[in-house]
């Protein structure tokens, strides 16, 4: 068996779609917790809907006192982060405890767009405004540089002339639900003990 831990900041459906695609298609991997850095986001619900605990800890805690959170991983034996919309840097402690075992998906084809601050729909009015031709996903490993872990997977699509932020979002995210739990799965296949 195979434990993931998904950390998310917001509203979760990122997160409900790899519980879900866990649930529905394999009995070797649990999502074992939620861990979040917002008391009031959203994905705590989703979380409780699918029967999964939720941690929260504040920014202070996981800037300052990492041991916490990598105990409560320990305690789990989780074998990969998934990041979900998680919003506050992974301190070096976590990241080289479990280096290439935390992933992330980044609502553009990195390098393009990444770095502090280019989330959510920054991310798209940014795209949209330098007059792209194709936006994208791409998932990759963290590291302790925003966005700049080495690259896992990329998929594309088109840029409309007439493409709104809202519009292209909602298009990122179907890439998002498609391939964010194939890639994991292949991940965790291909992970060594």
């Amino acid at each position: 068996m195979r434990n993931i831990a998904i950390f998310a900041s917001g509203n979760g459906t990122n997160a409900e779609n790899i519980i879900s695609y866990f649930r529905d298609r394999s009995r070797k991997v649990n999502v074992s917790f939620i861990l979040t850095n917002k008391s009031d986001a959203k994905v705590i619900e989703r979380g409780k809907k699918l029967n999964i605990e939720s941690y929260f800890f504040n920014n202070e805690t996981i800037k300052n006192s990492p041991s916490e959170i990598i105990s409560v991983l320990k305690s789990h034996q989780i074998d990969l982060i998934v990041l979900a919309g998680y919003m506050t840097f992974i301190p070096d402690e976590i990241t080289s405890l479990y280096e290439n075992r935390i992933i992330n998906i980044h609502p553009s084809l990195l390098p393009k767009y990444g770095g502090k601050g280019m989330h959510g729909v920054n991310v798209h009015k940014a795209v949209i405004a330098a007059g792209e031709k194709e936006s994208g996903i791409t998932i990759h490993y963290v590291n302790q540089e925003y966005d700049k872990g080495r690259i896992i997977f990329q998929a594309k699509c088109s840029i409309a002339p007439e493409e709104s932020a809202t519009t292209l979002e909602e298009k990122i995210h179907q890439l998002e639900y498609k391939y964010y739990p194939d890639v994991i799965s292949q991940i965790l296949d291909n992970l060594t003990e």
